[in-house]
């Protein structure tokens, strides 16, 4: 898949006119149709007018190639966390909505659970050996305070999840630092569930998250690795069209 092709027919070219008249020349094509100047995405010539003019150390940034394809990735992996965090806020809601009214909830789960029983035996579900229904009932002999203290906790990760997301989808340095260390805080606790019992969403969400620290430390260089922030910043600037047209218009000149 050409990340660049698919950003470029969703997004329009990323064509510029830079005022060094050498660079200039590199970037720009006379056609039967009119001028023509080369994308800093795709590397096409487009018809038309330039999206921006300016000096080359003002031209955009503009991420191609493998940068392309890991802002993609990173921005999947920000929504999953958005996804996380919905799902943290419901719980958070489900659990004031219990604090409020307890005993109410108690007796409507005792009214209702023996008629679920026919539904459980025909599906072969024990209720007795759940630890769904185990839970719930132990949520009904809770505290209002230890509720209060889940709320906080389940909108606490709800707000970490939301932070990553945030960082993520800019692709900011320190959104990369904030996904790994957040995430590695809480590996031990999602190995622990496993312990208690091994599903196919637990091990799918560890692997998710282990895959997605080793995957920044290593491409992001971060901590020092792989070059660390130097190389990275390197890497990025080698990668654009502008500077390696620059570095051939001065190779020329």
């Amino acid at each position: 898949m050409d990340f660049s092709l698919w950003t470029c027919a969703g997004r329009g070219h990323e064509t510029y006119a830079p005022e060094e008249v050498e660079l200039a020349e590199r970037l720009r094509v006379d056609t039967a149709a009119g001028e023509a100047w080369r994308c800093l995405r795709c590397g096409d010539f487009v018809i038309g007018e330039p999206r921006g003019r300016g000096r080359a150390d003002d031209a955009p940034e503009v991420p191609r190639g493998r940068l392309l394809r890991d802002r993609y990735i990173m921005r999947l992996l920000a929504v999953e966390r958005v996804g996380r965090a919905v799902v943290l806020v419901l719980l958070a809601a489900g659990v004031m909505k219990l604090r409020g009214s307890q005993e109410k909830w108690k007796e409507a789960w005792e009214r209702e659970l023996p008629l679920l029983q026919p539904l459980a035996d025909q599906l072969g579900w024990n209720p007795d050996h759940s630890k769904l229904v185990h839970w719930l009932e132990k949520a009904f002999t809770l505290s209002s305070t230890t509720l209060t203290w889940l709320i906080v906790a389940l909108l606490a990760y709800a707000a970490i999840q939301v932070v990553e997301a945030v960082g993520l989808w800019r692709v900011a340095r320190w959104g990369e630092y904030f996904a790994v260390i957040a995430t590695s805080i809480f590996l031990p606790l999602e190995i622990y569930e496993l312990t208690e019992k091994v599903t196919i969403l637990r091990v799918g969400a560890l692997l998710v998250n282990l895959a997605a620290i080793v995957w920044l430390l290593w491409s992001k260089r971060l901590f020092g690795l792989h070059g660390g922030a130097r190389a990275y910043y390197a890497e990025h600037h080698s990668e654009s069209l502008m500077t390696v047209e620059r570095a051939a218009a001065e190779a020329n000149a």
